[in-house]
């Protein structure tokens, strides 16, 4: 699900950036994830544009997607050798539509080809609609240490408007399985739903957190291009004050349920923050690998992105091909590039990141946005700590300003 929040821009414009160095070096690597993507769902929902497929007559084509996905790892294995995995992302689409023999032979497959830290963070998504509690205890067996389940709302009525294929009594049922099956659980939610109060906002919240919830994704509901909501919207959205006001209650709602917001839509408490995506908004290094898959490698003298095919037929030919055609763009990243593209995940965070952090993950020096730093602090955007790259209170209000000043 993307994730969105509506920020005014009238801010003022971005000032002038003092020309790149022609390259940088890395002298160290950056933490790895590893991603891999499952594409297939039930039914494809009208607000996601997500690379996900319904699935053909409700069967995935398990074995074919497995070989496939064996073919793509061994193929990336060089870019990466040698390096420890911190964690592990299984996303979707449904990876639970995986069966248990499945998913236990994906993660031995990831196991026997790469060096997993022996406490990787390993999640799974989830939905409450393919929820079965022996299911859930076989994939904690395998290995999955955190589920992330994508429960939306408590509220029959919206999740019908949703397109979800769960109800409210499902939901409630995914969390207790997943919260008996393993240590960690993240609930995904939503609000600004079609004609949603702020009142029933509080209400989704106030359901969620009564499970004892570690961690929460709370998304704004977009009407992102492509989608069957961009074509046909839904009635009686929330305007952008109202959507404000939520995005204020909740976050108090939360704070005194003892969820800490420390990232634009997470909220966890302490010690259960979701490793996984910490090491994306830290730009660290990500090899994502099924249909549609993003990376970013990083090497002593460059950065790499890169993408999969779309396409779950297309990929899963190409991969099995073995010539690298399974890979639709792979791209170094240019220094000019990369101060924006650094900002743009790291100002996310609510406490920013060690100035430090920029030189060691971009190999470049902070004089290359010493002017963009000194701009955004006198416009009260960026705390003016110099060991600490945060935005203040106005500059998480006005974020998309902030990191624009940067590209």
């Amino acid at each position: 699900m993307s994730i969105i929040i509506p920020i005014r821009n009238d801010m003022g414009a971005s000032p002038a950036r003092p020309k790149q160095p022609a390259g940088a070096a890395l002298t160290s690597l950056p933490p790895l994830s590893v991603y891999v993507h499952v594409p297939w769902c039930v039914r494809k929902c009208p607000y996601c544009d997500f690379n996900s497929h319904a699935a053909p007559g409700g069967e995935i084509p398990e074995r074919a997607y497995l070989d496939a996905l064996r073919s793509d790892l061994e193929q990336s294995l060089p870019s990466i050798w040698g390096r420890q995995v911190v964690s592990v992302f299984i996303g979707g689409g449904t990876p639970s539509l995986l069966s248990s023999a499945g998913l236990d032979e994906l993660l031995a497959m990831l196991r026997a080809y790469l060096n997993l830290w022996p406490d990787a963070e390993i999640t799974m998504e989830a939905n409450p609609g393919t929820a079965e509690a022996g299911r859930f205890q076989d994939y904690a067996a395998s290995g999955v240490t955190r589920f992330s389940l994508g429960i939306q709302s408590f509220d029959d009525a919206q999740l019908k408007k949703l397109g979800r294929i769960h109800d409210a009594a499902q939901a409630r049922a995914a969390i207790e399985m997943a919260q008996r099956a393993v240590p960690r659980v993240n609930l995904d939610m939503m609000f600004a739903l079609p004609g949603q109060t702020l009142e029933a906002c509080l209400t989704d919240l106030r359901q969620a957190a009564a499970f004892g919830t570690e961690h929460l994704s709370l998304y704004h509901l977009t009407m992102e291009p492509n989608t069957v909501f961009a074509k046909f919207p839904p009635e009686d959205l929330p305007d952008d004050d109202t959507s404000a006001a939520m995005q204020d209650a909740v976050e108090a709602e939360l704070a005194a349920a003892g969820l800490g917001r420390y990232e634009v839509s997470a909220y966890a408490r302490p010690g259960a923050r979701c490793r996984h995506n910490l090491n994306y908004w830290e730009f660290g290094d990500y090899l994502g690998i099924g249909p549609g898959a993003h990376g970013k490698l990083s090497f002593h003298d460059r950065i790499v992105r890169e993408a999969r095919l779309r396409g779950p037929d297309s990929w899963m030919q190409a991969a099995m091909a073995r010539d690298g055609s399974h890979i639709a763009e792979s791209r170094q990243v240019g220094p000019d590039e990369l101060p924006f593209e650094f900002m743009l995940n790291a100002l996310r965070l609510k406490e920013g990141v060690a100035s430090s952090a920029f030189v060691e993950r971009t190999g470049l020096s902070l004089a290359v946005i010493a002017h963009q730093l000194e701009a955004a602090s006198k416009r009260g955007l960026l705390d003016a700590d110099p060991t600490r790259l945060r935005a203040t209170p106005l500059g998480w209000r006005f974020l998309n300003d902030l990191q624009e000043m940067f590209l």
